[in-house]
């Protein structure tokens, strides 16, 4: 759940696709490694980069921080608005992009969703201070709150950029799961993960000169939350709308649950899927895609009708219409 959906295509060669499919591997991987993979020069992959990163197809570089392993939960809310003027919902937007828990914050387009949130919380008295104090100041302009309880994400590998030559041993890009022994971690690492968050390529020697000490601590901090899996990975944000897709959120509802497990499996090879999410109290399995048209996920969705004869009951679905905040961890 994170692009922009804007008008204006980009056209981009293979060398491109590839560069972007090996940063999302890994955003921190050098510039000389990529080099390598692709089979250009370090200063042409640094142009090329740049040039993404100009066009808008390149957002950011982002590190994947499993909050559950620090002892968060997560909420996730679908708002439906009445009564609201552009303003007004600006001022709602806002309000939940300021609130320093929030995962993300996604206006919807289809599906009869407007807003869609993902809370983090680490003390259930806490959240709901804060979410009466949402009631009393926004409550009038929600028709509807519909509320369940984020388990689990897995997250896949872009792998519609490279349709002939990708692997499906790397089509899972990281799992967080609500479950497991909480890490406990220092104040250096909060500002560590606190810093790399949105900044998943900045060097170790920034953070160094900015928590005042070596870049030999920085590295081992890293490593060592990374072997523990606070930190799941670094990767890209790619605004897929430049290439000529969109963004799905798919919610499956099934006639037969048992179903679930086998429909899941097959669809996990499909390159374009990106994520698999479970949640307590909403729909029984929630896929989403990086699909050209509506068209095309129709046909998934024919296909998987196909296979598994009378195992659904209906599907819904949405898409992403602009993403206000994606933060892997809550601010310091």
């Amino acid at each position: 759940m994170m692009f922009i959906l804007i008008e204006c295509m980009v056209k981009i060669d293979l060398k491109d696709r590839k560069i972007l499919y090996e940063l999302d591997l890994d955003a921190r991987q050098s510039l000389t490694h990529i080099g390598k993979k692709v089979g250009l020069k370090k200063d042409v992959i640094s142009y090329r980069i740049k040039r993404m990163q100009d066009e808008g197809i390149i957002k950011n570089f982002w590190t994947v921080i499993d909050a559950y392993k620090l002892g968060f939960i997560v909420f996730r809310f679908y708002i439906v608005f009445q009564y609201v003027t552009p303003e007004k919902k600006n001022e709602i937007i806002d309000y939940f992009v300021n609130y320093k828990n929030s995962w993300a914050v996604i206006s919807a387009k289809g599906g009869g969703i407007d807003l869609a949130l993902v809370l983090w919380v680490k003390d259930l008295r806490d959240f709901n201070q804060f979410w009466m104090k949402t009631l009393d100041k926004y409550g009038d302009y929600f028709a509807e709150k519909i509320f369940s309880a984020y388990l689990q994400a897995q997250a896949y590998r872009h792998s519609y950029l490279l349709l002939e030559d990708y692997k499906e041993s790397e089509r899972l890009a990281y799992e967080s799961v609500e479950v497991g022994k909480t890490i406990e971690i220092d104040e250096l690492d909060r500002k560590i993960l606190n810093e790399i968050a949105l900044n998943a390529r900045i060097p170790l020697i920034d953070l160094a000169e900015k928590f005042d000490c070596s870049s030999q601590t920085i590295n081992y901090r890293l490593n060592t939350l990374m072997k523990s899996g606070v930190i799941q990975g670094f990767r890209t944000t790619i605004d897929v709308s430049k290439l000529g897709f969109e963004h799905f959120k798919v919610d499956i509802y099934l006639k037969e649950h048992k179903q679930r497990e086998p429909i899941i499996n097959y669809f996990k090879k499909n390159p374009y899927l990106i994520y698999l999410n479970t949640s307590a109290g909403f729909s029984d399995i929630e896929f989403e895609f990086v699909l050209e048209n509506v068209d095309k996920l129709n046909l998934l969705m024919e296909e998987i009708s196909s296979k598994f004869p009378n195992a659904i009951r209906k599907y819904t679905y949405f898409t992403t219409q602009q993403v206000h905040k994606i933060r892997f961890m809550p601010e310091l």
